[in-house]
């Protein structure tokens, strides 16, 4: 392993050792992972809100349904910071639709985000699992790789994506669904 990708992987191990503590109640690791993924996360819910008082609230939302749920994470499943900013998205996406909100269609204009850490992205990715997501991504049909990435990247509702592509709701769900399982056995196969 190349030094940065020994970091990489103590950064991970950390945020799951404070993910996994915070499953049995363990306030100081709580507030150890609240430290180290708080950025990302409101980063995730500001892109899909669209506003910062909102994306805060959310924030604050995702982190309770966190400690409620930190118990269940098992790490052998998925890294921690993409089990983190899966409940911040879907957090963030069900404030969207009780807002009756249009999704945001551009980052302009969104506000700058201050990030205090020192490249946080690098920080919470797992450069080897980036990767190899990318890598099975090319491996879906056009159609297919176009709704995951939007769906999940752009933080589009099936239901605004099935209005884009001019299919019915349950088309879409299809198509989705039919591609989330190519990714998994993809992913599992490249394990």
């Amino acid at each position: 392993m190349s030094a940065s990708a020994t970091e990489l992987a103590e950064r991970r191990r950390i945020l799951t050792h404070a993910l996994v503590e915070t499953g049995a109640e363990d306030r100081a690791a709580f507030q150890r992972l609240y430290r180290l993924t708080s950025a990302k996360l409101f980063g995730i819910c500001l892109r899909i809100c669209g506003e910062r008082q909102a994306a805060e609230d959310v924030l604050q939302e995702v982190y309770v349904q966190v400690w409620r749920r930190a118990g269940a994470y098992e790490p052998g499943r998925a890294s921690p910071i993409t089990w983190l900013a899966t409940i911040a998205r879907n957090r963030a996406l069900d404030w969207r639709r009780a807002q009756g909100r249009a999704p945001v269609t551009s980052d302009a204009v969104l506000p700058e985000v201050a990030d205090p850490s020192p490249d946080a992205e690098a920080a919470m990715l797992d450069a080897d699992a980036t990767a190899r997501v990318g890598h099975c991504l090319e491996q879906l049909e056009a159609r297919q790789r176009s709704a995951i990435r939007t769906a999940f990247f752009d933080g589009v509702t099936y239901a605004e994506l099935a209005m884009r592509e001019a299919v019915p709701l349950g088309t879409m769900k299809s198509i989705v669904r039919r591609a989330l399982i190519r990714l998994r056995g993809c992913l599992s196969d490249d394990a």
